[in-house]
């Protein structure tokens, strides 16, 4: 039995074949990281699809980026069960601003989690006493400097392989079965750590016991802003940047104390970025194609032989690659042919923007800031409550390519998984399809638009614009204007400018119709008025034709979402109204769109008892326009009220709507007056 002093790198072993502790690569430990999460079933833009949840936990997790992330997913399983991805590296490339860089950062802190966790954590090994041997000079300790795992050392401590298994199965009481599947993870030291280990070798005339009194076992450092197992590769400009920041270089303090010119040692190979992820780690190249030409090809050695090559000397290092690049660098580099075995050596997955304007939501809320905004003025800076809404559907619509099959606005509400009239998924999906056929990226869907950085630009500009401050309130409306004044000032083609300023002007539309619905709800003084009234439009055409309707026309209906037992009265002058608003001429028309409504509550309360059909844009126009009118005698004339408010009683109704607004529905009183006073103009109506 081996002596006490090699007693940390025998209890090693002894936990590894235990199961307290690991020995996988890096592939192994980022798949094992993300399967172990939940794994739930999504369907996104009609498509079925997987949703890890490792990804949307956390302060600011991942959103959307669905088929990304099932791409990576995907690729580093493949690459942990030995196939070719093992030999690729992972390269995300986008427009600026789409989440490429947020995602693999946000992936790297959630690996450095997931590793510091009980029997996750990753273990190297140092030499000691090095004085000892005589040809170190002062230098008493040297570390793995590619942080090897001691099951790697293990597996090379003979110059046999048949005496490593022997060793193996004596000393940690492994099986045959399990040394074979710890050799399907071989690979040779590297040069430095050899060359040590013959040293130690000769010094103690070969003995296993005394060559192991040198070895001593500790966790790798876990270390961000060392770089230690995630670490962050930024592309430089063409003079600063050297292979030395990847590889590492000689160092003159070492060759000071080595006096064997041969040794490999007297290479430092942590002054390089690679070294240090090198034990199972994740290495991110950020813009990998802006780099020098010499420097890509040093990435092409790295990716396809997984090894540190400096001078003929070699260490293999485990390390998965993941870089990233925006589409003009990539289309500037593919354009030159003789670098074609680098991108051969990618595995490319094309970023798309966030096209689910739902979702964009949490986007348009991180551009916002989480924290309490306040003015020049240090006053508190209050938020309208249409302004998430109106960014987030101004900049989605940006970001839908035209189709002549689907108009806006229906790819706009299909993409967010929502009902477009008689259009169905079915035609967004082929419209998708279509766009991905097109060789040139930029065309596809979802490529291009208005980022999440011109997002954060628009929201500065509303916060730093003199109405703001003056007001204390950022208003929902004058960001159509900060977006107006982005897309000026930094979209560069003409088509594209005209395109997203066009944009913008259907997304005021859609806001327009927002604040007629809340405009009804503050008339009500209810701040879910509306809902119930097109939910009431719902149940009649529902109960409208059943077979236990009495003679006073109410029909009793079982409640989906409370459960409770509810009586309607069937009001055949509203529905026909609203299908009037709705421009149903025909009988058959209207019975064509009560079936379809029909159907859609029928689809939809199975799944989502919540469902309350507001996403159906053309109903709520057409239910508020209706209550307006009866209620109020038109739409007209509630603008007139709110407009000339001469007379006591229209003062009295407008007074009562700003106390609904600053009440009920989360508006402050210079929101709720500029709210008001938009709807009493003719702007943006359809």
């Amino acid at each position: 039995m081996a002596n006490s002093a090699d007693s940390g790198f025998v209890r090693h072993l002894q936990e590894v074949k235990a199961g307290n502790r690991r020995f996988e690569n890096a592939f192994q430990g980022v798949a094992r990281m993300i399967l172990e999460s939940d794994i739930n079933k999504v369907v996104v833009k009609g498509k079925s699809t997987y949703d890890f949840s490792i990804f949307r936990k956390g302060k600011r997790p991942v959103i959307g980026m669905y088929d990304e992330i099932n791409s990576f997913v995907s690729f580093v399983k493949d690459a942990a069960e030995g196939g070719t991805s093992a030999e690729m590296a992972y390269v995300l490339v986008g427009e600026p601003g789409n989440g490429k860089t947020f995602f693999v950062e946000f992936l790297c802190s959630r690996y450095r989690e997931f590793i510091t966790q009980g029997n996750n954590r990753k273990f190297t090994f140092r030499f000691v006493h090095m004085d000892r041997l005589g040809k170190y000079g002062r230098i008493t300790t040297i570390e793995s400097q590619t942080y090897e795992d001691p099951m790697v050392l293990a597996m090379n401590l003979f110059e046999t392989a048949e005496a490593n298994r022997e060793y193996l199965a004596a000393e940690a009481g492994f099986t045959e079965e399990a040394i074979d599947r710890l050799w399907d993870d071989h690979r040779p030291l590297g040069a430095c750590t050899e060359f040590i280990w013959n040293d130690l070798r000769e010094h103690t005339g070969g003995r296993i016991e005394d060559m192991l009194d040198f070895v001593e076992v500790f966790p790798v450092p876990m270390s961000e802003s060392l770089g230690t197992l995630t670490g962050k590769y930024p592309a430089k400009d063409k003079i600063t940047s050297s292979a030395v920041d990847l590889l590492g270089e000689e160092s003159i303090q070492r060759l000071l104390h080595i006096s064997d010119t041969n040794n490999p040692y007297r290479f430092d190979l942590r002054r390089g970025a690679l070294a240090r992820v090198a034990g199972g780690g994740i290495h991110f190249s950020d813009e990998i194609f802006k780099n020098k030409k010499d420097l890509v090809q040093v990435y092409l050695g790295v990716i396809q032989n997984r090894t540190i090559e400096i001078d003929g000397f070699k260490w293999p290092i485990d390390t998965l690659i993941i870089a990233t690049s925006n589409n003009m660098e990539f289309d500037r580099f593919l354009s030159e042919k003789e670098e074609a075995p680098i991108v051969d050596r990618c595995r490319i997955c094309y970023v798309s923007h966030n096209t689910n304007y739902k979702l964009q939501k949490e986007l348009t809320a991180y551009a916002i800031g989480s924290e309490a905004r306040t003015t020049l003025t240090r006053q508190t800076l209050h938020q309208d409550p249409n302004l998430n809404y109106a960014a987030s559907v101004a900049t989605v619509l940006s970001r839908l390519p035209r189709s002549e099959k689907l108009t806006p606005v229906e790819t706009m509400k299909l993409a967010a998984g929502e009902v477009a009239g008689e259009k169905s998924i079915k035609t967004l999906a082929e419209v998708i399809d279509t766009l991905n056929q097109n060789p040139d990226i930029i065309q596809r869907f979802g490529q291009k638009g208005l980022g999440q950085r011109n997002l954060g630009r628009a929201v500065q500009l509303l916060i730093e614009s003199s109405e703001t401050n003056e007001g204390e309130c950022m208003f929902a409306y004058d960001v159509f204007r900060s977006l107006e004044r982005i897309v000026l000032d930094y979209v560069i083609d003409a088509n594209d400018r005209a395109k997203y300023l066009e944009d913008i002007k259907t997304a005021k539309g859609l806001y327009r119709e927002r604040v007629m619905t809340e405009m009804f709800n503050a008339y009500m003084d209810e701040p879910l008025a509306i809902r119930k009234d097109v939910m009431n439009y719902v149940n009649m055409i529902i109960g409208i034709d059943a077979e236990n309707l009495g003679p006073d026309r109410m029909w009793k209906y079982k409640d989906p979402q409370s459960g409770e037992l509810k009586a309607l009265k069937i009001d055949e002058r509203y529905v026909n109204s609203v299908d009037e608003r709705l421009g149903l001429k025909t009988a058959e028309q209207r019975e064509s769109f009560r079936t379809s409504i029909r159907k859609i509550y029928g689809q939809k309360i199975s799944v989502d008892p919540e469902y309350d059909f507001m996403d159906n844009l053309e109903l709520v126009k057409a239910v508020t326009d209706v209550r307006l009118k009866s209620d109020i005698a038109g739409a007209g004339s509630l603008i007139g009220a709110l407009a000339n408010r001469t007379n006591e009683e229209n003062q009295k109704l407008y007074e009562r709507m700003i106390d609904t607004m600053l009440n009920k529905l989360g508006y402050c009183r210079t929101c709720a007056q500029k709210t008001i006073e938009y709807f009493c103009t003719q702007e943006d109506e359809n």
